[in-house]
Parts: C-alpha cells; sequence; structure tokens
C-alpha cells in the first residue's frame, strides 16, 4: 500500500493511499468461490455451480463489496501510519477503481489541533458565597405561595402585580403589522412580557375601558423590521384580577412536604433547599470562570466536522420539546445553524482543551464521583434505584456520566492550583445564574 500526505489548509489534509490490484481480485475471487458452494442458479445443483457463472452473476456486485471493504480498512492503516487523528468522517474521491488495474483513492478529512495548554498558573477566579438571611427565606416563602395563588377579579383601576385581559391592536404610519393584536390576551403587570412601556400604558386602567399606548420597539428587537419603529396600540381592559396568595397553614406546607412541626419546620426546609440551590450555584459559577479562563488562554482551531456534530447534538436537544409533532418539522429551517453555532463552538473548544489537560495530568473518572452524579440523578425519579442500576448496565450513559464526572475533576484541580479570592455577595446575587451556557 502506498500513502502519500499533504496539508491543504489548517487543519485540513489531503490523503492519497494506492493499493496494488491482486490486493482486491484475490478478496474477489475467494468470495466468489465462497458463494459457489452456496449459491442457487437455475440449471446447477447447490455447491456445482461454475465459478465462471457465479463471477457473471455476482461479480460486479462482490467487487463493490470488496472495494468498500479495502478502502474503509486502507484508510484506518494509512492514518496510522502517517500517525493522524480525523476529525470526522472523509470525504472519499475514487481516482481509480478499474479491475486489472492498482486501486487509487484519495481522502479529505479535518484532523484535531494541537492543544498546548497555557494560562493554568496565572489563573484568578472568585469564590462567591452568602448568607441567607431571614428576609431571603421570606422572599423565598413568597414566591412557593405566588406559585399556588389565584386570581380573583376586583372592580378599581390596575395596578403593578395585577393581571389583566386585554385586547390590542397595534399600527405603525397607520398600517397593522404581524404580531401587533390579540384578543382576551393575559397579561401581568410589571412582567416584562411585552414590549417596554406598554405595560406602564394599562396600569391604571378599569374593566370596560378603553384607551391608546404609544411605545417605541426597541433597537435590539427580534424581529428586524421593527426596531426603532414608533407604535400606537388600541388597548381594551374585560377584567383586571388581583393575586391572593395562599394563608401559611399546615394545608399550605403538606402541599411541600411538611406534615408535622409547622411554620417552624417548613421554614427549616426551605432554609436547606436554599442552601443546596446556593451551594450548586456557586460550584456552577466557580466553573463558568474556569471554562472561560481556559478559553481565553487557550483559543484553539476547530474542526468543522465536530463543530457541526454539536450543533445537530444541540439541535436534537431542543426538538424534544416538539414531541411528535417534529416529525412534519422542517428542522434546518426551524433550527438553523447558525442559532446554535456560538454555544457550539464554545463546547467544541473547551471538549478539545480539556481532553487534553485529561490526557496531560493521565485522570481517570472517579469511581465514587460517578456513583454520587448517577444517584444525584436518580434521586429525581421513584425507583432510585432501578436507575442506579439501568446507568451502570448501560455503558453509553455511563460514559457521558464519567466524562462529567473528568470535567468535575479538572475544575476542581485548576481551582487548586489558581488564586481564589472570596466574596461574600447578597443571597439573590449568588444564585444568579451565569451567563454563559
Amino acid at each position: 500500500m502506498q500513502v502519500s500526505i499533504e496539508t491543504t489548509s489548517g487543519l485540513e489534509r489531503r490523503l492519497t493511499v494506492g493499493i496494488p490490484a491482486d490486493v482486491v481480485d484475490q478478496e474477489v475471487d475467494k468470495r466468489l468461490k465462497d458463494a459457489a458452494k452456496t449459491v442457487r442458479i437455475n440449471g446447477f445443483r447447490k455447491g456445482k455451480v461454475p465459478l465462471k457463472v457465479v463471477k457473471q452473476r455476482y461479480g460486479a456486485g462482490v467487487r463493490q463489496e470488496v472495494l468498500g471493504d479495502t478502502i474503509q480498512r486502507s484508510f484506518y492503516d494509512a492514518v496510522q501510519k502517517e500517525s493522524v487523528r480525523p476529525a470526522g468522517q472523509p470525504q472519499i474521491e475514487p481516482t481509480q477503481m478499474e479491475e486489472g488495474n492498482d486501486i487509487e483513492y484519495v481522502a479529505t478529512f479535518e484532523v484535531y489541533p494541537e492543544v498546548e495548554l497555557k494560562g493554568l498558573d496565572e489563573m484568578e477566579i472568585t469564590r462567591y458565597d452568602a448568607d441567607i438571611e431571614d428576609a431571603d427565606v421570606d422572599t423565598m416563602i413568597e414566591s412557593l405561595q405566588k406559585g399556588q395563588a389565584k386570581w380573583e377579579t376586583v372592580d378599581r383601576a390596575s395596578a403593578d402585580g395585577d393581571q389583566v385581559i386585554i385586547d390590542f391592536d397595534g399600527k405603525i404610519d397607520g398600517e397593522a403589522f404581524d404580531g401587533g393584536s390579540a384578543t382576551k390576551h393575559t397579561l401581568v403587570l410589571g412582567s416584562g412580557a411585552m414590549i417596554p412601556g406598554f405595560e406602564d400604558g394599562i396600569a391604571g386602567m378599569k374593566a370596560g375601558d378603553e384607551g391608546s399606548v404609544k411605545v417605541t420597539f426597541p433597537e435590539d428587537y427580534q424581529v428586524e423590521g421593527l426596531r426603532s419603529k414608533e407604535a400606537d396600540f388600541a388597548v381594551t381592559v374585560h377584567e383586571v384580577n388581583e393575586q391572593k396568595l395562599p394563608e401559611l397553614n399546615d394545608e399550605f406546607y403538606t402541599q411541600f412536604g411538611v406534615t408535622e412541626g409547622g411554620e417552624e419546620k417548613f421554614r427549616e426546609d426551605v432554609r436547606e433547599n436554599m442552601e443546596r440551590e446556593k451551594q450548586r450555584a456557586i460550584k456552577a459559577k466557580l466553573k463558568e470562570q474556569v471554562m472561560n479562563a481556559l478559553l481565553e488562554a487557550n483559543p484553539v482551531d476547530l474542526p468543522a466536522a465536530l463543530v457541526e456534530s454539536e450543533i445537530n447534538a444541540l439541535r436534537q436537544q431542543m426538538v424534544q420539546q416538539y414531541g411528535q409533532s417534529a416529525a412534519n418539522l422542517d428542522l434546518k429551517a426551524l433550527l438553523p445553524d447558525d442559532m446554535f453555532k456560538a454555544q457550539a463552538e464554545r463546547r467544541t473548544a473547551l471538549a478539545l482543551i480539556i481532553s487534553e489537560f485529561v490526557k496531560d495530568k493521565e485522570i481517570k473518572a472517579d469511581g465514587d464521583l460517578v456513583r454520587s452524579l448517577v444517584e444525584e440523578t436518580a434521586s429525581t425519579y421513584e425507583e432510585p434505584e432501578q436507575v442506579v442500576n439501568y446507568y451502570y448496565a448501560n455503558e453509553q450513559l455511563l460514559a457521558g456520566v464519567e466524562a462529567a464526572a473528568l470535567e468535575e475533576q479538572v475544575v476542581s484541580i485548576i481551582i487548586d492550583g489558581a488564586k481564589v479570592s472570596e466574596v461574600k455577595v447578597s443571597y439573590e446575587e449568588a444564585v444568579k445564574p451565569s451567563e454563559n451556557k
């Protein structure tokens, strides 16, 4: 086998492979002889079909099979010989496949980039922490109450926090526009669900009132054609509803699993849940800082094939919310690549950097950590032990958990060697999600 390789651009490689004709011919003859022992052709007894007849009937198909197998096997041998790591599947271009001649093909593919880890010694990390005050617990309990609240119709002017049922009809320069009108629309004033200024214009109106609200679409509005445009909305208010919070009593506490101990036990449970949420948020922010620092210090050339694979994975995750209806959707049009590209590039770059770190430090997934991650996931199900057993019986699922464990171990090692500053913030600030995903 003759092999030559050249760099065409960046990470792209062009591999030319030549295979002697007799390698293919001998394998074709072998398979045809094996077939002759079992093949059935009218006019011949089983096992007595002449090889010439078998070749006439099946030769072309067998040769195609052998060519496919030979190319696949030889490509693997060639990249091993040249010590290159393909990223994604190659594009195979046959240049000589005629019977009786040596075989030749060209494989074009990308390789994994070389990653040289930098910036680990200079990394500065901020570890945030927060005390959970009684006022924080009060705020959380009020949030839980709002989750169980009911709406009651009131005969008064609407105010911030009220729910209104409205019709609206918007126009720009006297012309209607898509999405600018609705009937019996439910809106909570102060929620920020509408264009800035819209909810303010409705505050103070009562059921039966009609009015006009003037707003200007933001410069970064999602619909490009409406950006910075002034619009007039004719508004009719049908109902004004006031939020009624449930009382803090045993009935309310029972909904959250507290059947004994009353308010004291309920507040204790709420505080414990808040503490767990705080610890998760602190851990997530530490990880986010580490990942950002790794990306900043280690720019990586990204194989397009890996980015495309990550885009498809992200798209598939989003598709799951459509359920059975997804079968009838044009997913590429509905969820274009650009929608996921930035996140896919970030995830691909981090995967390459972390993989290099793991290899460089010879890190193995910690079994105890893997177990704890599996049990954490299983704890959300009715039969946790069955879920744990299912994970350990499924190599693919377990591999995903092991990858997550390795990532946690990498973050922990980096933090141990970084300059860490401790900063106290409010509970609200501590649990606020990171901007990067």
